[in-house]
């Protein structure tokens, strides 16, 4: 595992102007990523794209989401994700890791892992946040929550807002989440993912922009 003064001076380095014009961007995730349920334009991948262009960045993302997939999937899978014509990596990992009720260090150490080959790679890193339910109690709630601004602290990675939280207006209840969410109350319709394009889409678009 490489010290955190090399890992340092490699970000330091992905943070320079890429040298294309268009930047290329990687999302890897699990099946909110992937697009479950729906028609291929309205998932978050191509509905993210489409508002980073009208947004005025010539930008192509890759879809690199899988159904299921959890932490150690994603870790196991960046080697042959990342080529080398990728300028970002965007991670949305962990809620697979949640609902199995996996240890909250394996899945830090499995993003510690994704992180540290990107690096490897000099591309830069955004950590999609997740917060967990009190199914599993407050400690687990707790060191879930965390994980993410931990590393992204240690680590120097952006951080990218959770997604639902781009559903949420005022309090939330099961009333007005219902209308923007599939009938398995898991994965969000098109309009959801609308919404959640429209919350977090600022905040990728300052990240891609620093590159520039």
């Amino acid at each position: 595992m490489m010290s955190k003064k090399t890992l340092a001076v490699l970000l330091t380095l992905s943070a320079s102007p890429v040298a294309a014009d268009q930047v290329v961007v990687v999302a890897l995730g699990d099946s909110l990523t992937q697009g479950y349920g729906l028609q291929q334009a309205d998932g978050l991948v191509p509905q993210l794209e489409a508002w980073l262009i009208n947004a005025g960045v010539d930008v192509k993302m890759i879809n690199a989401g899988v159904s299921g997939d959890t932490t150690a999937g994603g870790f196991a899978r960046v080697a042959w994700t990342l080529t080398d014509d990728v300028d970002f990596l965007m991670v949305a990992l962990g809620g697979n890791d949640l609902l199995r009720g996996l240890p909250v260090a394996e899945m830090r150490a499995n993003l510690q892992g994704i992180i540290e080959y990107a690096a490897s790679k000099s591309v830069p890193v955004s950590l999609v946040e997740m917060r967990a339910p009190l199914n599993y109690g407050v400690d687990y709630k707790t060191a879930f929550d965390t994980t993410y601004s931990s590393l992204a602290s240690e680590f120097g990675t952006g951080l990218i807002p959770p997604f639902f939280d781009g559903l949420i207006e005022g309090e939330a209840t099961p009333n007005t989440i219902a209308p923007f969410m599939q009938a398995d109350g898991i994965h969000p319709n098109a309009d959801g993912v609308a919404k959640i394009v429209a919350h977090i889409g600022p905040v990728l678009l300052e990240q891609i922009e620093a590159l520039r």
